[in-house]
């Protein structure tokens, strides 16, 4: 009975050390199957996840940050693992677990499992990976460990706290739970006060770049040290990459000034060095940002503005609210002085909101779909006497495209009514202030008489589009599918 015990241990040892060896790992990542995930997940405590594909340009993108993050958590014998699922050959897995883009990543903790939040760079994976699974605030005791800390860290908030249950400290350790991109210390040494010059209460955030280190002034509150926090974190003027874009985006600071720039050209040193005094100045109310033109990822981001790449270099404001609304300078002048009168400007409210339009073709209304442009639309859809049915559509959406054929066999169907317009305009060139648009196609009815707008949301087919302009408007189906605009992280 007892050597069947044994042997039985014996077994089952074996088996758990061939599980173990059938875990691939590349580049100290965890390489992740249908196989040997729940095994993974289970004999670990904490398991970081990223499901990615192969052709995605984000996950190439995060692929060495991701790996340095690994090494730098085996470097510290950390329990926290790193690992990796190829959703397209593991479709069962991307199912599972509601995988709906690329990359996502998830993070188990003995089991449970949560999304990561955080930033793409390997010290940001590895800040947030520690703050989940340890302490919000790393004790800082000595001048030693505190060196260390802010030595392999690109980016250190400490907080210098001798009474935890004030009210400040309370507000610095709940900034430090709710901020997941960078890594927080506090300390109550006198030694480490001295080594860095600070006053009990104060918090200091330490960075490898710019001035070195920011000094938090005012009422410590959550919302002043997290608006504090991501601004000062970020350098005075941020280059736009995938790695940064969460940062970007994700930030407190909702206007950002973008500099439309070419690195190959020079124009780093002759326009955004000297615009640094003026991105200071703004620190905590727009964010300035680089877009290097010459990237051909960056191509759709100059199409959403309406450029093209000789009006480089140029200057755009972007608001981040629901329609993303732009501003442009009156002049092209990128000296420093005129960067500043423009930005008060927008601060200031007298900056007019820039909409696109393309120029009007001349045969814009000699085919039975009329092509329209923002400056011709009120003319042509507030007309009281038609009912104007408008498709707002994307070059580059797959299902306007498809829908070519059929709204040219509506147009064709109406091209001699002298009560029905079918009309089409390129949303992504043309913009209006009375009317946005969040997905494509989007189709608008602007009724005659008394101009309502009304959305179609019917089948689009031939018969679809009759049914709803001969006035069953009110008993549509339900909607089909669209293709969303770009967000912000595809910018």
């Amino acid at each position: 009975m007892r050597l069947l015990s044994a042997f039985g241990l014996v077994l089952a040892f074996a088996t758990v050390a061939l599980a173990a060896e059938e875990v691939k790992t590349e580049d100290g990542v965890l390489v992740l199957t249908k196989d040997n995930f729940d095994s993974v997940i289970a004999n670990n405590e904490f398991v970081l996840v990223e499901f990615y594909a192969p052709w995605c340009g984000h996950c190439k993108a995060l692929a060495p940050e991701y790996a340095k993050a690994a090494k730098v958590l085996a470097d510290k014998e950390s329990n926290i693992k790193l690992a990796k699922v190829d959703a397209t050959v593991e479709p069962e897995l991307a199912e599972k677990y509601g995988i709906r883009g690329y990359p996502t990543l998830k993070f188990f903790r003995s089991g449970s499992q949560v999304d990561y939040t955080g930033g793409r760079e390997q010290d940001t994976i590895v800040s947030w990976l520690e703050k989940k699974t340890g302490p919000a605030a790393k004790e800082l005791e000595t001048v030693e460990a505190a060196e260390e800390f802010l030595k392999e860290n690109n980016v250190a908030v400490v907080g210098f706290f001798k009474d935890r249950d004030s009210k400040e400290a309370k507000a610095f350790m709940s900034t430090a739970v709710a901020v997941d991109d960078y890594p927080f210390g506090v300390t109550s040494s006198e030694e480490v006060y001295a080594k860095y010059e600070a006053k009990c209460g104060s918090v200091i955030l330490f960075k490898h770049f710019d001035e070195g280190k920011a000094v938090f002034e005012g009422e410590a509150t959550e919302e002043a040290l997290k608006k504090f926090v991501t601004a000062q974190a970020l350098p005075l003027i941020v280059d736009f990459s995938h790695e940064t874009a969460q940062k970007i985006f994700g930030g407190e600071i909702k206007s950002h000034l973008l500099f439309f720039i070419s690195k190959e050209a020079g124009h780093l040193k002759e326009f955004v060095e000297p615009a640094k005094e003026v991105a200071k100045k703004f620190r905590e109310q727009i964010l300035f940002v680089t877009i290097d033109a010459d990237q051909e990822d960056h191509t759709r981001i100059l199409e959403f503005f309406g450029m093209k790449k000789d009006e480089v270099p140029s200057l755009r404001i972007i608001r981040l609210e629901e329609d993303m609304a732009k501003y442009k300078p009156e002049t092209n002048d990128l000296s420093a002085d005129k960067i500043l009168e423009f930005v008060q400007s927008f601060l200031d409210g007298k900056v007019k909101q820039h909409l696109l339009s393309q120029d009007l073709p001349e045969d814009w209304d000699k085919e039975p779909v009329k092509v329209l442009v923002a400056t011709k639309f009120d003319e042509v859809a507030f007309d009281k006497t038609k009912d104007v049915l408008v498709e707002f559509y994307a070059p580059w959406c797959g299902h306007c495209k498809q829908l070519v054929p059929i709204y040219d066999k509506l147009g064709e169907k109406y091209k001699d009514s002298d009560s029905v317009v079918i009309a089409k305009i390129d949303a992504t060139a043309n913009e209006l202030e009375h009317t946005k648009i969040s997905s494509f196609p989007t189709i608008y009815l602007y009724r005659k008489g008394d101009n309502e707008k009304v959305e179609f949301k019917g089948e689009r087919t031939l018969e679809g589009f009759v049914k709803f302009l001969e006035g069953e408007k009110d008993e549509q189906p339900e909607e089909e599918e669209k293709e969303d605009k770009p967000t912000k992280d595809e910018l």
